[in-house]
C-alpha cells in the first residue's frame, strides 16, 4: 500500500465524524508481517538522512506525542522506529503523574519545559493529554490540584481542549510540526499482553497492578479518548490512529508518518557560499599543502 493511502487512512482529518469504534485495532492495511519489515528498514534509514538536515538546518522542531492505553506499545514504538537516528538530536520524555512543583503551575507548563529545541525531535511518551483522560476518568485526581473552586466546573474539559489547540497552534507556528499518534490497541489484545508480562520472566518488571484497575475502567478512557481526538484533530496538530494489535504494523505506521512529516519540510545542507566559501577554499589549500609536506618525510 502506497504511503499517501495509508497515512489518508490513518489521520483525521474531519473531527467531526470520528468515531473510535470505526478503527479496527487489528487492521494492516493488507499487509504481511514479512512486507513491512523491508519497509520499516527503508523508512529507519530514510529517517536517518532527514534528522542529519533537520539537525544541520535548524529552524524546524519535531514533536511527536505518544498516547494509548496501558500496554499499546508506545515504548516499542520509541525504541523500533528510532533506533537510527542520532541521539544527540532526539529526547526522549515520558511523563508520569504530576509532582508538586508540576501541580503548582497550570497543566501544560511542565509539557512546555521539555519542547524539543529547533533541529531536534522531541517524544512524548504520553504528555499534557493527560490531563484530560486520567483527570477526567479519576475525578479524585483533580479535586487534588490546588485549582480554584470556581473554574472547576463542567466546562473544565471543553477549555482545557481549547488550551491545547491553542498551544499547538503556538507551536505549528513557531517552526514545531505535531505528530500526535494514538496507538489503538484492542481489550483481548491488552489482555494477552498483561498475561505475557506475568508469565515471561524478563518482562514480569514491566507488570503493575495499577494497570489491571485501570483496565476495568476500559470503556470511560475510550471514550474519553474518543472526546479528546474529536476536539484537539486539527490541520495544526492532526491526531493518527495507529492500529496497535500488531506491533510490526504500528511501528511502520509510525515510521511512515514521521517520514512523511519531514520530507514535506524540504529539509536541505545549509550552503556555504560568497566570503565564507573563499575562506574554505585559504584553509584547504593550507591543509592540502601540509598533506604534502608530511608526506615528503
Amino acid at each position: 500500500m502506497k504511503s499517501a493511502k495509508l497515512l489518508k487512512s490513518l489521520r483525521i482529518d474531519d473531527p467531526d465524524r470520528f468515531r473510535l469504534a470505526s478503527f479496527d485495532p487489528s487492521c494492516t492495511a493488507g499487509l504481511a508481517k514479512s512486507d513491512a519489515e523491508p519497509l520499516l528498514e527503508g523508512d529507519i534509514e530514510r529517517l536517518r538522512d532527514l534528522q542529519e538536515r533537520l539537525y544541520a538546518e535548524h529552524c524546524w522542531a519535531i514533536l511527536i506525542v505518544l498516547q494509548g492505553m496501558d500496554t499499546a506499545g508506545k515504548d516499542g514504538v520509541i525504541k523500533h522506529v528510532m533506533t537510527g537516528v542520532n541521539p544527540q538530536g532526539c529526547d526522549v520524555h515520558p511523563f508520569k503523574a504530576p509532582n508538586e512543583e508540576e501541580l503548582d503551575h497550570d497543566f501544560l507548563w511542565r509539557a512546555a519545559l521539555r519542547l524539543p529545541r529547533r533541529g531536534h525531535i522531541g517524544i512524548f511518551n504520553r504528555s499534557y493529554y493527560e490531563e484530560t483522560l486520567v483527570a477526567r476518568v479519576h475525578p479524585d485526581l483533580l479535586e487534588r490540584q490546588p485549582l480554584p473552586g470556581k473554574l472547576v466546573g463542567k466546562d473544565i474539559w471543553p477549555e482545557r481542549f481549547q488550551d491545547i489547540r491553542g498551544f499547538e497552534r503556538h507551536l505549528a507556528r513557531s517552526g514545531v510540526v505535531v505528530l500526535k499518534f494514538f496507538l489503538h490497541i484492542s481489550k483481548e489484545e491488552q489482555r494477552r499482553r498483561l498475561l505475557d508480562r506475568i508469565e515471561e520472566p524478563a518482562k514480569r518488571w514491566k507488570f503493575s497492578l495499577g494497570d489491571i484497575a485501570e483496565r476495568t475502567l476500559w470503556d470511560k478512557y475510550a471514550a474519553a479518548y474518543e472526546d479528546m481526538i474529536r476536539a484537539t484533530s486539527r490541520p495544526h496538530g492532526p491526531w493518527h490512529i495507529i492500529p496497535a494489535d500488531h506491533k510490526w504494523f504500528a511501528r511502520l505506521a509510525v515510521a511512515t508518518a514521521l517520514v512523511d512529516a519531514l520530507e514535506r519540510l524540504d529539509l536541505t545542507f545549509p550552503k556555504v557560499e560568497g566570503a565564507a566559501r573563499e575562506k574554505l577554499a585559504k584553509v584547504r589549500k593550507v591543509l592540502v599543502s601540509e598533506g604534502r609536506g608530511q608526506g615528503s618525510r
